[in-house]
């Protein structure tokens, strides 16, 4: 007599479960693609890439700028959101951006102060390249691409880490990768690099000490968190479905969803 009331009851709590779940907002992700110098082709595949894996899985909305409007605490006319509004924002950018003093306190604050996500792609690391305490963020700034692009030979050196897992320990991605100054392994914790012994050192321009080239890493900042992704200068970076899957779950990451070990270690 009793089996039928468990069974409805085991029935009634996941029900209630998933309807719960269901009222949970999504987050919010702000993705901006300015260009002040450089012209990246991929931005637009990159934003709508955002947006159809926010969309697919339910997780997040994307919002899309070409400019920094949004990136300010002030509140905004003709109910336009500024940072308040937003869990994470990404920049696919490059140049000295249309942002003044105040937005670029803002910019600093929503990570550190209030504790939200911040991921850099490609073009990221020449923005704002004369500004320190940006290059101090993102973790190192731009520093010449030797190579320009190529297949460039990549290792997976945290397949621990969200969305990295199911990547080849190493594989090979035609690209354009940046060589990083400013940078300390002391400071973030590597992903992803460049190999070495497969890498033309012989090239103009290659300059990086003990030859470490690092091409994606994560790092704390104050209460937030920040990953800096080095690829993306091509489509392919943002079509493949093992890469869209990195894609996703450093989202997912940068939004407080998931954990991620970024504790920095010594070059393997």
């Amino acid at each position: 007599m009793k089996r039928p009331q468990t069974i409805l009851a085991v029935v009634l709590t996941l029900w209630l479960a998933g309807a719960a779940s269901a009222q949970e907002p999504k987050k919010r992700l702000l993705v901006v693609g300015q260009s002040k110098g450089y012209q990246h082709e991929a931005i637009s595949t990159a934003m709508v890439t955002l947006y159809n894996l926010g969309r697919g899985n339910g997780l997040w909305d994307t919002t899309f700028r070409t400019d920094c409007g949004a990136i300010t605490k002030k509140p905004l006319k003709y109910e336009a959101k500024n940072l308040d509004h937003y869990d994470a924002l990404v920049f696919f950018t490059d140049g000295n951006l249309d942002m003044d003093d105040e937005q670029k306190a803002a910019l600093l604050s929503f990570v550190r102060d209030d504790g939200k996500g911040f991921i850099g792609v490609h073009s990221a690391a020449i923005t704002f390249t004369s500004w320190p305490e940006y290059g101090a963020m993102l973790g190192g700034v731009f520093d010449g691409h030797p190579w320009g692009q190529f297949d460039a030979p990549l290792i997976v050196e945290a397949p621990d880490f969200p969305g990295l897992g199911r990547l080849p320990r190493s594989f090979t991605l035609k690209d354009e990768i940046y060589q990083i100054k400013n940078f300390a392994r002391n400071d973030v914790r590597v992903l992803m690099r460049l190999d070495p012994d497969k890498l033309d050192l012989s090239k103009k321009g290659v300059h990086a000490k003990g030859n470490d080239f690092a091409v994606v890493w994560a790092r704390n900042y104050g209460k937030g968190r920040v990953l800096y992704n080095g690829l993306g200068h091509r489509e392919e970076a943002w079509n493949r479905p093992d890469l869209q899957e990195m894609w996703v779950e450093s989202v997912k990451w940068s939004l407080g969803m998931v954990p991620g070990d970024v504790q920095p270690r010594a070059k393997p």
